[in-house]
């Protein structure tokens, strides 16, 4: 369940940041704090569409769930700027 998160989270982070597509999958593979971000951001993502497919009656958790998605990216997005920074 963990690398099906895992999978998940990576492709929707991939979708949102195309700019840092290939640098992201190489850092998922190798990097445990970024693979434990796209696990976490699948299992956000997941809620959030779930919640969206309830027709929205919660719009504070939908709210929270997407703050916790955009958070998640912007920290993945950091990272790969730290790490392209630094080859």
């Amino acid at each position: 369940m963990a690398s099906d998160n895992k999978q998940l989270g990576l492709l929707r982070l991939m979708l949102q940041l195309p700019g840092v597509r290939g640098q992201l999958q190489l850092l998922s593979a190798s990097n445990a704090s970024v693979a434990g971000l796209c696990e976490a951001y699948g299992e956000a993502s997941e809620m959030l569409e779930r919640q969206r497919r309830l027709g929205g009656r919660d719009k504070d958790l939908i709210a929270e769930f997407e703050s916790i998605c955009r958070g998640i990216e912007e920290d993945v997005l950091a990272i790969c700027l730290i790490k392209a920074g630094g080859r």
